[in-house]
């Protein structure tokens, strides 16, 4: 399968809306967690949101491998690609967080006492936070290393005469 329209690399187009929905995601997850009125406002958009992620990621990390292997060799996109594959689990993560969120909103009301509605709360406020945290910082690491594979010693530190 070609990866790339109107003769630009997929990879290319797909990584910012990578980059754009996976903390935006991330962020969602954890105020859903946390503030019950938004959980049951806005938990299917986060169920939707984390769902097109997943496999938006794993078509970009399909047409990154599809890009690789038509660009020279060279180890800073050697290590883009070594770590590219993983947000795989981080992504699966942030799924798991948004199901037990969507799950918690729907069943909250029939919950017990306070004291539980607040341990659920608490549960899901510190996994969101942590697997949001981790998807975001490998996201971060992944990029940099992209950004350093396609522009490092590729422009001048003073502009050039024209």
């Amino acid at each position: 399968m070609p990866y790339e329209i109107a003769g630009l690399p997929l990879h290319v187009l797909l990584v910012h809306a990578v980059v754009v929905l996976t903390p935006l995601c991330a962020l969602l997850l954890v105020v859903l967690a946390a503030w019950p009125r938004a959980r049951r406002a806005l938990w299917l958009p986060a169920l939707i949101g984390t769902a097109v992620l997943l496999p938006l990621g794993l078509v970009t990390i399909e047409a990154g491998k599809w890009l690789e292997v038509r660009v020279p060799s060279a180890p800073l996109i050697q290590d883009h690609t070594a770590r590219g594959e993983s947000i795989v689990p981080w992504l699966i993560g942030l799924l798991a967080v948004a199901v037990a969120v969507s799950v918690w909103a729907l069943l909250e009301r029939r919950a017990g006492g306070r004291a539980a509605r607040l341990t659920a709360t608490a549960v899901l406020t510190v996994a969101a936070l942590a697997v949001g945290t981790g998807t975001v910082v490998t996201l971060v690491a992944i990029g940099e290393s992209g950004s350093r594979a396609v522009w490092e010693g590729g422009f001048s530190e003073d502009p050039l005469p024209r």
